[in-house]
């Protein structure tokens, strides 16, 4: 059957593009004509639909679900712009599906926000869900954190396959216990690498505080036993295998045992002949899935590394302290510039006091050679109460990028930045450098 809606969607798509307009404007004018547009397109799929949530590491894990089924042979859907509102998962689809609204892929891989995760799978109850992590961030949207873990509950209580768990998160691996159906799977950590990374009550208890005896951990499927300068150990069915990682920052590696469970756990499904991918059953290959998860590379200002007058120039996204800290942790200071720029967009969250939750002693040596965003200032003095040198402040971000490169030639450089923050340092440095375009 033909839809009006559609090719509306994609004028309305091109037009944008063409105007610079953001990549959900096309998604949003779809949801309005036609409310039942996303859960016709993707009720096609033969392999249903996977959705990835939780407070950190959506965009990255996503992008490496992809790729790990796309080595299996599969033919992968996914919202490549980490436009995860679910006007963002209607615009990707505008730009996939034919003018009859016809989407060719096998499966959907979607990362979606928390709050929007639960009005989506209430239309389209996925197959599988990947829930990743629960830590306190955008108070303003969400509230307290439990009010988060119960987004997240939702959405695994909508899940008709397979949900995969953190085991090292409470708030996440207690999921299990409400569900009813579903086959559940956890990824996991080694326990030399727990205190690496803590969860959010781990954070946040006292120096020196008692320790509450923890709860047995349950089996994982995949876990981390390794992190290396450029490698990492994973196991999985008794073995341990070593893997090269193009990936850097030591919260990427985690996610990727994250992305290593559920493509097991979908290849797997589909080898034991519970889902065929037209006509023929798709073969698990754990060979490939390594090789193909030493091939991918971080997801657009996630770590992602461009070209400047010869130099490096590296982007690193942080929205909460938790990642802000495995970020500074990630990424040392020695021997590079540094610039920060923190918006306080309704994409990144308005209430950024959690930049006090996060300690910047790492930087007092080398210093911040520049401040930028609407909320530079909060940062400035943020900053002074670590001792940390700054070299210059300035709200607007085109201005002070440019003298951020200006002022340091002779090093390699890298940003630290909130999201809308990030998506504008890109369209500027997209007039200086090649600068992979997202749509």
């Amino acid at each position: 059957m033909f839809y009006f809606s559609v090719p509306l969607g994609k004028l309305v798509r091109r037009v944008s593009r063409l105007r610079g307009g953001g990549s959900a404007l096309p998604g949003l004018v779809v949801e309005k004509i036609d409310p039942g547009f996303m859960q016709r397109t993707l009720s096609t799929l033969p392999l249903g639909v996977a959705v990835v949530s939780g407070t950190n590491g959506k965009t990255t894990t996503t992008k490496m679900v992809v790729e790990l089924l796309e080595s299996q042979g599969l033919n992968v859907f996914t919202n490549r712009t980490g436009s995860n509102f679910t006007r963002g998962v209607a615009a990707a689809l505008l730009g996939e599906v034919d003018w009859r609204g016809r989407l060719d892929a096998d499966i959907a891989v979607l990362e979606l926000d928390e709050a929007h995760a639960v009005h989506f799978v209430n239309k389209v109850r996925p197959r599988y869900s990947l829930l990743l992590n629960v830590l306190r961030d955008q108070l303003d949207r969400f509230g307290e954190i439990d009010k988060t873990a119960e987004l997240l509950q939702h959405i695994a209580s909508k899940t008709t396959g397979t949900v995969v768990l953190n085991r090292e998160d409470p708030r996440v691996a207690r999921i299990a216990g409400t569900l009813n159906g579903p086959e559940v799977l956890y990824f996991g950590l080694d326990d030399s690498l727990l205190s690496t990374f803590p969860n959010d009550d781990d954070m946040r208890a006292a120096p020196g505080s008692p320790v509450p005896p923890a709860p047995a951990r349950p089996d994982a499927d995949v876990v981390l036993r390794r992190v290396g300068a450029d490698d990492a150990d994973f196991e999985y069915d008794g073995v341990t295998l070593t893997t090269a990682m193009k990936l850097r920052g030591v919260y990427n590696i985690f996610n990727a045992a994250a992305a290593l469970t559920l493509a097991r756990a979908i290849a797997v499904r589909a080898t034991a002949g519970q889902d065929t991918v037209k006509g023929k059953t798709a073969v698990a290959d754990n060979d490939g899935l390594l090789k193909a998860l030493a091939k991918v590379a971080p997801a657009f200002g996630r770590g992602e590394s461009l070209v400047v007058d010869g130099l490096p120039l590296e982007l690193v996204l942080v929205k909460n302290p938790s990642g802000f800290r495995l970020g500074l942790k990630s990424f040392p200071a020695a021997g590079y510039a540094t610039m920060i720029a923190i918006n306080d967009n309704y994409a990144d969250g308005r209430d950024m006091s959690w930049l006090w939750d996060v300690e910047f002693d790492t930087l007092r040596d080398a210093g911040v050679d520049q401040l930028s965003g609407s909320r530079a200032y909060d940062m400035a003095l943020r900053l002074q109460y670590d001792d940390v040198a700054i070299g210059a402040v300035n709200t607007e971000i085109a201005p002070a990028l440019a003298a951020f490169i200006r002022g340091g030639k002779v090093k390699p450089k890298r940003i630290f930045c909130t999201y809308t923050a990030m998506l504008a340092i890109r369209r500027e440095l997209s007039k200086i450098t090649t600068v992979e375009v997202v749509s």
